[in-house]
C-alpha cells in the first residue's frame, strides 16, 4: 500500500541491458579459453623439452592415419571456415564502401579487413592440399556480406561496429569449438590447422574488442540487430557444412 500518496514506478531493464550482460559473459568466455590453450601448450613444450623418450614414443603414435569420420570432420571444418572468412572479407568490403573515408573509423575497418584478406588467402590454399570441396554458396554469401557490411554502415558507425561485434563473437565462439574437436583428434595430421586457427581466433577476438572499444554497444537497435546477425551467423554455419 502506498501511503505517501505518490506513484512508484517500477523500471524493468531494457532487452538491450540482458543481451550486453550476455555479450560480455561471452566474451569472458572466449578470452578464458584462449588463456586456457595458450597455458596448455606452454606445458606441453615443458614436457618435451624434459621427456623426450615419451614423448617420441607418443609422437610415433600420433602418426597413425585419419579415420574416415575425422577426415570428414576437418573437410567441413576448413569449408566453413574458408566460406566464414570470404562472408567477413566482403562485410568489410561493404563497411569499407560506405566509410572508408571517415577520419574515425575508416583506417579501423581497413585494418581489420586488411587480417581477414590474409585469412582468406590462407584458407585459399588449405583448400586444395586438404582436397576439400568449397561451398556451393560462395555467390550467396559474397552478397550476403557486401549487403550485410554495406548496411549497417548506412545505418552509422556504431552499427557497423556492432555488426562486427555479433560476427566476431559468433566467429571466436566457432573456432574455440573447432579447436576442442582438434584436440581430441590428437594427430600430427592436425598440427599445421590447429595452428592457423587458433592465430585467427585470436585476430578475430581482437576484432571483437575493437568493435566495442568503438562504440558498437551504443549503436541503435543494439541489442535486436546484434541478436539477428548473430543467428544469421550460426545458420550460415549450419548451412554451409552441409553444402
Amino acid at each position: 500500500m502506498n501511503t505517501s500518496g505518490r506513484n512508484i514506478i517500477i523500471r524493468r531493464p531494457s532487452f538491450n541491458v540482458f543481451h550486453r550482460h550476455n555479450r560480455i559473459i561471452s566474451l569472458a568466455l572466449l578470452r578464458q579459453f584462449s588463456t586456457s590453450l595458450r597455458r596448455s601448450d606452454a606445458t606441453t613444450a615443458d614436457m618435451k623439452d624434459s621427456t623426450n623418450d615419451s614423448i617420441e614414443s607418443k609422437t610415433f603414435s600420433k602418426k597413425r592415419p585419419l579415420t574416415y569420420q575425422e577426415r570428414k570432420l576437418i573437410e567441413s571444418m576448413i569449408r566453413v571456415d574458408h566460406a566464414g572468412e570470404l562472408g567477413a572479407n566482403y562485410i568489410y568490403k561493404g563497411q569499407m564502401a560506405i566509410l572508408g573515408k571517415d577520419k574515425k573509423v575508416g583506417h579501423v575497418i581497413q585494418e581489420m579487413w586488411d587480417q581477414e584478406k590474409v585469412h582468406l588467402r590462407t584458407f585459399d590454399e588449405i583448400i586444395p592440399r586438404y582436397r576439400v570441396r568449397p561451398t556451393l554458396l560462395r555467390p550467396l554469401w559474397e552478397t550476403a556480406g557486401f549487403v550485410l557490411g554495406a548496411g549497417t554502415a548506412l545505418m552509422g558507425k556504431e552499427a557497423a561496429m556492432a555488426c562486427t561485434e555479433a560476427v566476431e563473437t559468433v566467429i571466436g565462439e566457432h573456432y574455440n569449438d573447432q579447436l576442442r574437436e582438434l584436440i581430441k583428434i590428437d594427430n600430427e595430421e592436425t598440427t599445421e590447422l590447429r595452428e592457423v586457427i587458433k592465430k585467427f581466433r585470436d585476430d578475430e577476438l581482437h576484432h571483437l574488442e575493437t568493435s566495442v572499444d568503438y562504440d558498437a554497444q551504443k549503436a541503435p537497435l543494439y541489442g535486436p540487430l546484434s541478436a539477428i546477425i548473430h543467428a544469421g551467423c550460426k545458420a550460415a554455419i549450419w548451412v554451409t557444412t552441409r553444402l
